[in-house]
């Protein structure tokens, strides 16, 4: 037995960081109804690179972070893909979902309206900034959480400008927080009976993963400089 079995997982995401958080967690077991628009569909649907299969052509982007999945499509827009979605979400455990801030609650399909019958209901909403605040109406992708977060000063040569690392580092990441918050939470439920709503911040994840750099700061004073592979308290540093 997966652990996550028993659980379903209302998944409204789009894109990168939310769809991998619900990917690791359908493969720890969890039964994922994933809610694409009409039309298209997630638009990473459309990303390459591209791979053929037998039922036709499909983006490697998408399956990478949507399989283990079921996909329906429902238009959020209409009231009558509201009235479905609503229903879906008073049999559910989790809702995910990472619209710009007041998206959903235009819709009906806010934490407080979306499920009032299931008050063990877990929702989970990832935005740039969080859902208060002077930033929270502000829209981000991972390129601008890597710079304000901290992480593409901390990466380059030495002596050289800030660098954006190979992988899109912030959404990964922010997938993996995601994840941890709503295991955490499905535990807590466990112990009290009653749901609650994770509010995350990408840009606060971000912040999270300094670490070692904010301890040099805070300790030495230290603005942390871009070192390349070299280690900045280790000589020599093994691979």
């Amino acid at each position: 037995m997966r652990p996550l079995e028993g659980v379903t997982i209302l998944d409204l995401s789009r894109v990168l960081a939310c769809p991998f958080a619900s990917m690791i967690l359908a493969e720890l077991g969890a039964d994922v109804i994933k809610v694409e628009q009409p039309g298209g569909g997630d638009e990473t649907r459309g990303f390459e690179p591209k791979v053929r299969g037998e039922g036709g052509t499909e983006s490697a982007y998408y399956l990478a972070f949507n399989r283990s999945k079921q996909s329906v499509t429902v238009n959020f827009r209409h009231p009558e893909g509201q009235a479905l979605i609503r229903r879906l979400a008073q049999t559910c455990d989790v809702v995910v979902e990472n619209f710009p801030v007041g998206t959903l609650a235009k819709y009906g399909l806010d934490r407080e309206h979306i499920a009032p019958d299931n008050p063990g209901l877990i929702y989970f909403s990832c935005t740039g900034f969080g859902m208060t605040g002077p930033y929270a109406p502000r829209k981000g992708y991972d390129t601008v959480f890597q710079a304000m977060g901290g992480i593409m000063s901390l990466t380059g040569e030495r002596g050289g400008g800030p660098v954006k690392p190979g992988l899109p580092v912030s959404d990964l990441t922010s997938g993996l927080w995601a994840a941890i918050g709503i295991l955490s939470a499905l535990v807590g439920r466990a112990r009290s009976g009653q749901g609650c709503h994770i509010d995350f911040s990408m840009l606060d994840g971000q912040v999270g993963l300094l670490s070692l750099a904010a301890a040099r700061y805070f300790a030495l004073g230290e603005v942390p400089p871009r070192l390349g592979t070299e280690h900045p308290g280790r000589v020599p540093c093994p691979p």
